[in-house]
């Protein structure tokens, strides 16, 4: 087997890192970590929003080099089909990709009002409403997902690269305290208590890094 390695940065602040790195979990894909420091001047670009692009993650498979979070997972789904990343039906796959890529280039507003902070709480935080009008657009995918494919996870009973792409949203709305519906509260939930996000959030939780202009008081 190619040795498999894939580059991320803070476990604490880095949304695109989780991503990725959860979707070679769900892909079952043995691999190592290159851990880059968040006070490197490219990570600590992209956590900020100051990035034209995402570099990180990026994985190492072998001689392929894949550094785009969709482009990681197209490729893991086809080096390992059996993981259904995405959906086994043509129509479900169709609407997997879009969603996917709803959250790989829009939500620019609540990426920026609500920044990923694992160990970071704010109860009662005011939302901005340009960030509202996100988290209804999410939680409203979220809901038509899990009435249209049966729960428990966005597609069914199988996680895919949707609900690898929407997890860091899920740790937002807990960091943030957002409310929400009980349908969506259950689905964050039950992301939450999947053990990979659990090693994730341990592992997040020991970094000793700060990046101060995250570390604001809202």
């Amino acid at each position: 087997m190619p040795k498999t390695t894939l580059r991320i940065t803070s476990k604490n602040y880095s949304s695109w890192s989780l991503r990725g790195w959860l979707l070679v979990k769900f892909a079952g894909l043995p691999f190592e970590e290159d851990i880059v420091p968040p006070d490197d001047p490219t990570a600590r670009a992209e956590i900020l929003l100051l990035s034209s692009s995402i570099l990180v993650p990026s994985l190492k498979h072998g001689s392929v080099l894949v550094w785009d979070t969709l482009a990681i997972a197209e490729y893991l789904n086809e080096i390992r089909p059996r993981a259904l990343l995405l959906p086994a039906d043509q129509a479900a796959r169709a609407h997997c990709r879009a969603v996917c890529g709803e959250m790989h280039s829009g939500f620019s507003a609540l990426r920026a009002a609500l920044p990923m902070n694992l160990k970071a709480h704010f109860p009662n935080f005011k939302v901005w409403s340009r960030a509202e009008a996100d988290i209804h657009r999410i939680t409203t995918i979220w809901k038509e997902c899990l009435a249209k494919y049966g729960g428990p996870f966005l597609f069914g009973e199988q996680r895919t690269m949707a609900d690898a792409m929407y997890a860091p949203v899920v740790t937002r709305f807990v960091t943030y305290d957002v409310k929400l519906d009980p349908v969506c509260s259950a689905y964050g939930k039950r992301i939450m208590a999947m053990p990979e996000m659990q090693e994730w959030i341990t592992a997040a939780k020991k970094e000793p890094e700060d990046i101060d202009e995250l570390d604001v008081e809202f």
